[in-house]
């Protein structure tokens, strides 16, 4: 008689999805399960199946050796890996133990707009004591995440890694993984750290320019050159290292909700092939990871395969994921390294074959300065110096910006630049979001829109139909003027290491929806960053009149001009946007999309989802200043 044959643990995990069954029916301990003697965030009974309970509360917990009390998800902060499947349908049970009323929103997941987890557009929210259960059709597979989207929540440690299994194979293999989810902690409150950026441009910043830097600066560039660039940053009354808003100063880094001392660590046998799945959960900083000693293949990004590429190095934005194949062949440890963009802190894993071991942090970099972009982005599309409440000043040249199809901007008022945009204006709700500290973002909008006057009587949009640029029309997939899609971004020397750039992103196949776009939306990420305001076309939420309009079923490109002097990550709900980023029917499908200061980017949005959405900046404290509007699919 033949022997049974032996299958590995890839295979009877497979095996146990494919059934349904646990893995702990077959014996087996998955392999991206913590390695015992660490904390675990990966509760048990998940991977049994798509039906999960999450328990909201505050509790003290120990941070960085501090006492410290953050939002936890049962009974961990970050919250449990939930692990769903591909095919499947989804029940997830919210039970609120917070005296606040609570959310959760699954971040890049394609579902039924009332079950987004967005306040006042999907429901009004978990209240005190009360539960709430998702439920909706798993219609993807990859690496996502959930967050809170009440208040300021999300910073107080509401987050948590989420990974869908496929239901067919991937296109690439390997042997384990490990997710690792990066967040920034703050001992302070989060009301405090947003009060103290209202009142106080750079109040986080402990790296502004030294006597020291000017006498570098003489060096290199020689006294004429620097004296001009100093006197340009001081008449614009702002800082070339004003990078990132919150820095390390207050911020505590973490993976996984470790330290960097805590030194967790993700392990490996030599000659396996790994997966690392890295998300960043943080409220609003930007990462750049490398594992010196290994290279990386990139094989998705924001939960969807693309093309492999090789690369040392990948700055990942703020809500974006990517997923990397590694392949350590030496029996040591290697460091996985994660620093910050702004360089004011870092958080650090270790890939080990055995727990205990440890690899040298490698050398810090310097803060770099911003450039002439930076500066363009700030001069020549809004004066922010002098922006008042959505208002740009009316006698500045817009048109100087790459690509904006010969508009006369300088004739334009403030209030015409939604207008460009062809949006459909509908009444206005009056509620601020820079000051909803600790509520509901978009609670203005109530829970029934069909019942609010104008809801369902928008005026018709105005079409814009796609830009010409000379005498050529811009093909759908091509890449916009004003792009870098080919420059890594601020503080990364791309001669230094091989870094991943949007340029290297291509679709493993062609999505299947490749009609050309039928109109365009353009809008501009302005900001006030003396007033700590920020916005879409100089409007915060609190001052516009109404939805951005998508007719169901279209074709649109939407462009963004980014007129500030931050990187910007757009998330659009619900929806994915097609990065046009020069790889014609291979376009990336994202659901975050940075924008870097002064760029021009754009995406292709088949509007197949019915409902209203959020569509704002993910950094935290950027969405809740203003840069947050509501899109309407009908």
């Amino acid at each position: 008689m033949a022997s049974a044959p032996v299958l590995s643990r890839r295979q009877l995990l497979q095996a146990a999805s494919l059934l349904g069954l646990s893995t702990a029916a077959l014996g087996v301990r998955p392999a991206w399960a913590a390695p015992a003697g660490l904390a675990n965030i990966y509760p048990q009974g998940l991977e049994d199946g798509p039906r999960v309970s999450l328990a909201v509360r505050r509790e003290t917990r120990q941070i960085a050796g501090k006492e410290a009390y953050p939002i936890t998800l049962n009974g961990s902060s970050p919250g449990p890996l939930i692990r769903l499947r591909e095919g499947q349908d989804a029940s997830l049970k919210i039970t609120n133990l917070l005296d606040e009323t609570t959310s959760v929103h699954w971040h890049g997941i394609i579902l039924p707009s009332n079950m987004d987890g967005v306040p006042g557009l999907s429901y009004a929210g978990v209240a005190p004591g009360e539960v709430f259960t998702a439920r909706f059709p798993v219609n993807q597979n990859g690496t996502y995440w959930y967050h809170s989207h009440s208040g300021l929540q999300e910073q107080l440690g509401h987050a948590g890694p989420m990974i869908i299994e496929p239901a067919e194979p991937e296109p690439f293999d390997y042997d384990r993984e490990h997710v690792l989810l990066l967040t920034d902690w703050t001992f302070e409150d989060p009301r405090d750290v947003f009060r103290h950026l209202k009142v106080a441009e750079g109040y986080y910043n402990r790296q502004e320019r030294t006597l020291v830097d000017f006498f570098d600066d003489v060096a290199k560039h020689g006294l004429a050159e620097t004296w001009k660039q100093r006197a340009m940053w001081q008449q614009m009354r702002m800082s070339s290292r004003d990078i990132a808003d919150v820095t390390g100063s207050t911020y505590t880094y973490l993976v996984n909700g470790h330290t960097a001392q805590d030194n967790w660590t993700a392990l490996f046998r030599p000659g396996e092939k790994v997966r690392l799945r890295v998300i960043n959960g943080s409220a609003m900083s930007y990462f750049d990871v490398r594992i010196p000693g290994i290279r990386m293949t990139v094989v998705a990004a924001d939960g969807q395969p693309v093309q492999p590429v090789s690369v040392d190095e990948f700055r990942i934005a703020v809500a974006e994921t990517y997923d990397v194949i590694i392949e350590p062949e030496a029996d040591q440890a290697y460091t996985i390294f994660a620093e910050t963009m702004d360089r004011s802190g870092y958080v650090r894993a270790t890939l080990a074959p055995r727990l205990g071991m440890a690899a040298p942090v490698p050398e810090r970099r310097r803060i770099a300065d911003r450039g002439m972009e930076a500066m363009a982005a700030h001069g020549g599309g809004m004066d922010h110096a002098m922006m008042e409440s959505g208002q740009a000043a009316s006698d500045k040249d817009h048109s100087s910006h790459a690509g904006m199809a010969g508009m006369d901007h300088k004739a334009m008022s403030a209030t015409d630049h939604a207008a460009m945009a062809g949006m459909d204006r509908t009444p206005a709700h009056d509620m601020d979001h820079s000051t909803m500290h600790g509520k509901d973002h978009s609670a203005m909008h109530g829970v029934d829109h069909s019942s609010m006057p104008g809801m369902n009587h928008a005026s018709p949009v105005e079409e814009t139909p796609p830009a010409q640029h000379g005498n050529t029309l811009l093909a759908a997939g091509a890449a916009q003027p004003g792009a870098r899609y080919d420059q890594p971004g601020i503080g990364i020397d791309p001669g230094e290491r091989r870094v991943l750039v949007y340029s290297d992103l291509k679709a493993y196949a062609p999505w299947p929806d490749r009609r050309p776009p039928g109109r365009e939306l353009e809008l501009h990420l302005t900001g006030n960053m003396a007033r700590y305001m920020w916005s879409f076309d100089g409007k915060k939420f609190s001052e516009v009149d109404g939805p951005i309009h998508f007719e169901h079923g279209e074709r649109l490109r939407l462009i963004f001009v980014n007129t500030t002097m931050m990187e910007h990550p757009i998330h659009l709900h619900g929806m994915w946007m097609e990065l046009e980023n020069g790889a014609g029917e291979l376009i990336p499908r994202k659901h975050t999309l940075n924008v870097k200061p002064g760029e021009r980017v754009s995406a292709l949005v088949t509007a197949d989802a019915p409902g209203h959405w959020a569509f704002h900046c993910h950094l935290l404290y950027h969405m809740d200043a203003g840069m947050f509007r509501v899109v309407k699919v009908a």
